[in-house]
């Protein structure tokens, strides 16, 4: 399946193999849950889009949270105002590369969300659907 497409082979740490089955689990949730993944790992300079999916008509913007202990608020604490500016900045270069610019023709902009899927290091234990609007 395309959307379990890794990064180029490598020396990857115990800690991002773990990042990398969480991501695969949570596209894999999404995928069984009606949606199709369009891209993963979108990087730019003020922050990564782990997860873009779209759900009927909705682009989703997913975070993926790893946690092995629920200190601190557990996986879906950790997003917090900081990481949601950053999440916040990334989408809107995603829709600005994919929807925006002087292009006529260009496809309308789409409604869009920001989800939260959390791991327990076995598979999905939370998907939290339009977990935060744009501060």
């Amino acid at each position: 399946m395309s959307y379990l497409r890794r990064r180029p082979a490598g020396v990857r740490t115990p800690k991002q193999r773990a990042g990398d089955a969480a991501e695969d689990a949570a596209c894999t949730h999404l995928v069984e849950h009606g949606c199709r993944v369009l891209a993963r790992n979108v990087r730019y300079r003020e922050g990564e889009l782990d997860v873009v999916a779209q759900d009927g008509p909705t682009l989703v913007f997913v975070e993926v949270r790893l946690r092995s202990r629920d200190t601190f608020g557990g996986a879906a604490g950790s997003v917090d105002r900081f990481k949601r500016k950053r999440l916040v900045r990334a989408a809107q270069h995603y829709l600005a590369e994919h929807f925006g610019g002087a292009d006529i023709g260009r496809r309308a902009m789409p409604p869009c969300r920001f989800d939260v899927i959390t791991t327990d290091g076995g598979g999905v234990s939370d998907w939290i659907r339009d977990a935060f609007e744009n501060d």
